[in-house]
Order: C-alpha cells, then sequence, then structure tokens
C-alpha cells in the first residue's frame, strides 16, 4: 500500500514552531480531518489533521521538536490500487517477500503494511498465534501512566528490547518485550493509565510451525524490494534498508530524533527521556543535552531533572534559559476537603508565563479616567439599521480601538518598543491594535493591522472576524503578531476598573470597564451622564506620568465628542 507523508502546513509567516501532543498512535486508523500532532508558537497553538484516510505508519518527529513549513510529520498507508500489486507480484525480485501459509497459498510483505502476514500466521485469521504481551509485576497496586511508546505496527523486535515506557510520581519503567516477533498491534496510547498485567502489545511469530523460516534478513531484502518497487527508499525503524540489518543498539540511536534548541540549532543529539520529563523540562528552561540520566541507555527521569535543577540553582546558572523561581510550593489541599486537580492548557500556560515576566520585568504604573460617551452611545444606537443591512453588528469597541489609533497617532512614545536589553527602542511608524479575546483555550491577542487607515464599519467587520477565529482556534500565528498597544475590554463584567498587565514588547495596554450612568454636575444641575471608566498601564522606562496623563486626556476628549474622528 502507498505511503502518504504528511507535512508542515502554512504557518501564516512564522519560521518555526514546536510539536506539543503526538494526538494518536503508531497502527490507529485515520479519518481525512482526523488530527494528527498539535504545533504550538509563542502565541497560539494549531491541530494539523490528516489529509487522507488509512492508517497512521509513524510518526518522522518527537514531543518537544521544532518544525519549520514543509517538514515532514508523520507517514500514512492509504489504499493501494490493485494494479500496484500486479505490478510488484510480476517481478522477480519480488519473490523474496513471498510466505507460504497453511492455505498452501502465498502472501506479499508489504514494507509498510501494519497487518503483515508473517509466516506461521493463519491468512483467515491472523490473530490465532498471537501473543499479548503485558504489565510485568510492578510490586504496587498504584496505575502507571504510558510516556512513550517506542514501538509502532509492523516492528520487529527481539526479545528484551524495550516496547514502551511507564511513569509512576517517583520513576520511570522501561517495558521489555517477553519474546521476538512482530508487533501485529499496540493496545495502549500515550497518557493511558495501566496496572500489573495489563495488556500492553500484540506481538506474532516470525517463525511458525509448518510453515517455511523466515530470518530478519529475509524479511528486510523483502521489504526493501518491494518498497523499491514503489519509488520509494524502504526504511525499518528509521534505518536505510539498503545497508542491510543493523543491531537493535544500533537502531535506537539511528532513530532518535533532532534535539533542536530554542534558537533553531538542529545538531544532532542523543537525549532519552519520556514526552512528561521533556515538557517537564521545557517549563523549567532546562536543556536536556546538558542533564546526565541515570537510567538505561542514560535515560533521564524526572529525579534526574530535579537534581540537576537543585545543582544548578546552587550554581545559580541553568543552560541558556532562566528558571521560574517564584513557582508556589504544593500544599495538600484534599486533607482540607474533597479537591480536582486539572491541567492548565498551553495557551493559558504560555499566557501565565508571559504575564510573570511582564509583571517581573516592566515596572507598571496605571491612570485612571472617565469617558463620558452619552453622545457617542446615542450615535452608535442610530446606526443599528444600517449596520444590520451591512449584516453587521457596530460595538462600542469600534469606535474605542479607532479612537485609540488616533490618540497613539498624536503621541509616538506609547508607539514604541525597547531593544538591545533595554539600551535602544524603536518607534513604530504603524497603528496596529491589539484586542484581547476570551477563547476556551485561554486568551488570545489577534491585532488589526493599519487601524488609522480604516472606517468604522470596516474594523467592525474585522473585530468581528478575528474574535470569531479566535474562539474557534483558527487564528494564525501571523494575525497576533505585531501589535502597537493592546485593549483589553471587560464590558459588563468589568466593574470599577482593574490594572491590566503590559502585553511585552508593547509598552502600553489600555482597560475599560463596564459603563455606567452617573450624575454629573454641568455647573448647574447633575444630568445623567454615560460613563465609561478608562485603566492606561504603561512600561515607566519609556513612559513617564505626564505622557500617560496627554494620552488618557486625548482619548478621554476623543471618545466624549466623536466629532474629533473626523480629523483623523
Amino acid at each position: 500500500m502507498p505511503l502518504e507523508t504528511v507535512v508542515v502546513p502554512d504557518l501564516g509567516g512564522v519560521d518555526s514552531v514546536e510539536v506539543i501532543e503526538l494526538s494518536c498512535v503508531p497502527g490507529q486508523q485515520l479519518k481525512s480531518e482526523d488530527a494528527l500532532v498539535v504545533l504550538e508558537s509563542d502565541k497560539a497553538s494549531m491541530d494539523v489533521p490528516s489529509p487522507v484516510t488509512g492508517i497512521l505508519q509513524r510518526y518522522l518527529v518527537s514531543e518537544g521538536d521544532s518544525v519549520a513549513v514543509g517538514d515532514s510529520i508523520a507517514e500514512i498507508i492509504t489504499e493501494a490500487p490493485l494494479e500496484v500489486h500486479e505490478e510488484l507480484a510480476s517481478e522477480p525480485e519480488a519473490e523474496l517477500a513471498l510466505i507460504s501459509t497453511d492455505a498452501g497459498q502465498s502472501s506479499l510483505i508489504h514494507p509498510t503494511s501494519p497487518d503483515l502476514t508473517m509466516a506461521g500466521v493463519s491468512s483467515t485469521d491472523p490473530m490465532e498465534t498471537d501473543r499479548v504481551l503485558r504489565v510485568p509485576d510492578t510490586g504496587s497496586d498504584t496505575s502507571l501512566e504510558v510516556i512513550e511508546v517506542v514501538v509502532a505496527v509492523g516492528d520487529e523486535i527481539v526479545e528484551g528490547e524495550t516496547l514502551l515506557i511507564l511513569e509512576s510520581d517517583k520513576a520511570t519503567i522501561d517495558v521489555p518485550a517477553a519474546e521476538s516477533g512482530v508487533i501485529s498491534a499496540v493496545l495502549v496510547a500515550l497518557a493511558d493509565k495501566v496496572n500489573s498485567g495489563d495488556p500492553l502489545v500484540r506481538v506474532a511469530s516470525i517463525h511458525g510451525a509448518g510453515s517455511q523460516s523466515f530470518s530478519s534478513d529475509s524479511l528486510i531484502r523483502a521489504k526493501n524490494s518491494s518498497a523499491n518497487k514503489l519509488g520509494k527508499v524502504a526504511k525499518l525503524d528509521g534505518v536505510d534498508l539498503a545497508k542491510g540489518p543493523v543491531s537493535s543498539a544500533e537502531q535506537a540511536v539511528t532513530a532518535l530524533p533532532l534535539v533542536r534548541d530554542r534558537f533553531g540549532s538542529t545538531e544532532a543529539k542523543e537525549v532519552y527521556a519520556g514526552p512528561a520529563v521533556r515538557l517537564f523540562a521545557r517549563e523549567l528552561g532546562v536543556d536536556l543535552t546538558q542533564v546526565t540520566g541515570s537510567g538505561a541507555r542514560k535515560r533521564i527521569s524526572r529525579d534526574d531533572l530535579n537534581a540537576f535543577v537543585k545543582r544548578r540553582l546552587g550554581e545559580n546558572v541553568v543552560g541558556h534559559q532562566p528558571l521560574h523561581t517564584g513557582l508556589l510550593q504544593a500544599e495538600d489541599f484534599a486533607k482540607f476537603g474533597s479537591v480536582e486537580s486539572f491541567e492548565m492548557s498551553k495557551i493559558q500556560k504560555l499566557t501565565a508565563d508571559n504575564l510573570h515576566a511582564s509583571w517581573s520585568a516592566v515596572p507598571h504604573v496605571t491612570q485612571f479616567d472617565e469617558a463620558d460617551i452619552t453622545e457617542l452611545e446615542g450615535f452608535r444606537k442610530s446606526l443599528v439599521d444600517e449596520a444590520k443591512k451591512r449584516s453587521l453588528k457596530l460595538t462600542l469597541l469600534a469606535f474605542i480601538v479607532k479612537a485609540v489609533a488616533m490618540t497613539l497617532r498624536a503621541n509616538p512614545v506609547f508607539n514604541r518598543s525597547l531593544i538591545d536589553d533595554g539600551a535602544s527602542y524603536v518607534q513604530k511608524d504603524y497603528f496596529h491594535i491589539g484586542i484581547a479575546v476570551n477563547t476556551p483555550r485561554g486568551l488570545l491577542v489577534p491585532v488589526i493591522r493599519d487601524v488609522d487607515k480604516k472606517s468604522l464599519w470596516d474594523l467592525t467587520g474585522e473585530i468581528s472576524e478575528l474574535a470569531g477565529n479566535a474562539k474557534q482556534g483558527k487564528l494564525k500565528v501571523a494575525d497576533m503578531q505585531g501589535g502597537c498597544l493592546t485593549i483589553s475590554s471587560l464590558g459588563a463584567l468589568g466593574g470599577q476598573g482593574f490594572t491590566p498587565i503590559v502585553n511585552t514588547p508593547e509598552v502600553g495596554i489600555l482597560g475599560v470597564s463596564n459603563a455606567q450612568t452617573k450624575p454629573l454636575w454641568d455647573g448647574t444641575v447633575f444630568q445623567p451622564r454615560l460613563l465609561i471608566p478608562l485603566s492606561l498601564s504603561y512600561d515607566h522606562r519609556l513612559i513617564n506620568g505626564v505622557d500617560g496623563g496627554r494620552f488618557m486626556l486625548q482619548l478621554v476628549k476623543i471618545l466624549t465628542d466623536i466629532r474629533h474622528l473626523t480629523l483623523a
């Protein structure tokens, strides 16, 4: 059957992203559009769907890898046309791939087929001679988590070779194969919980009674011959079959993925660690190539990682990335009552890291004011019918976005970003405004570009489209880059005000709270007026209090009398 190689799609201008999740297991049946992997940049994550229906042969990447547009990430077995089989069977070299079965017929071994027909396995019931390999006795009743599946359907294994890796709270366990054979089914997936005696994989014997012996060498030659007829370079466990068989130890090293550091280096390094340990290392900012593992083949466990961190904290150096030293110590909350634990989403973790970094590095100042939007709201309501004709919903946010861009043009100090570790700054000549959107995955900030050049109707449509894409997970990374200043509008939930955190590398952010009708003294009597609270936070390294005062004064002036918008 032919192979379909899945590649990284267009990332919207981003150079590289990180593989944060392998959504399937080798041997799994896939439908078109089923999620294969989850990729993540600094600000967003995206699912890569299967382009075809078929069976997942293998992944070409691992969790934690950095990939770019066009990189191969997986191979999927698709349905093979009948004429391909006929062509293979007619070639003399294909005879190496023919195996006698109990029924006296011959079956063709395809190099990439997950249901490989081996000698001694009945063609009518291939499950008859399969053996199920189970979790060995762990000496504990505690469930173990599957953190890495080493083998895939179709892999030939030898006794003692690692099948998968299990992890408890204190250690990782390599589960070896109890016998040699070919993997016919993988019965568990990443993150599954298993106990002693639970089934893990199904293995078909290579040598069966009543059938001719079929050696590993002939199996490799058969796979190589068939693959060459399909015009592809056949590989077994990541090894070029044209070079002949290799030892299990050599296969383990050859199949290792490249370890890419945060600067895009693709130097090949041998790092043995499960996905859980790799994720923990990324959260701590530790380069795993600097950690020495204590497990088999120098496999790195969580204990190894903890020991490395403690040692380096004493040296006040940890690789090339800073550690998060402000983490709270876990407490046993269950002793106070019933509790449930939940993992934060990737977006939530990234948002938390970015906000923590901004709050720690940026000296924040927040100024508060109110704008009288009575006339603005009356004008907005007068346009409801016109908006319906345009299939739009004109909101207050569109006016605020336009007013902020106009104020930004008049106060260029807010349209800067610090560079060179704060030694210099850049002055931007464009006016792109970010809008914070709350989504099921966490907080996202899509950016509206060239706000100063767009009408209120243009902005209304773009705000609606970007907010919808954010909530549906359809934003591209490029949609969230290049902002000059961010608006965080809490609407009716905003209360009387709040202190938003600057979205670095921007130097300012505007918080918008709940508008309320209040009595306002006009010099003679109190008049009911609609007032909206505004909170302006800024980076005090670049912006002084007088700069913040001017910005807020002008913004309030525009929102109070929207005729000033015509002067933009």
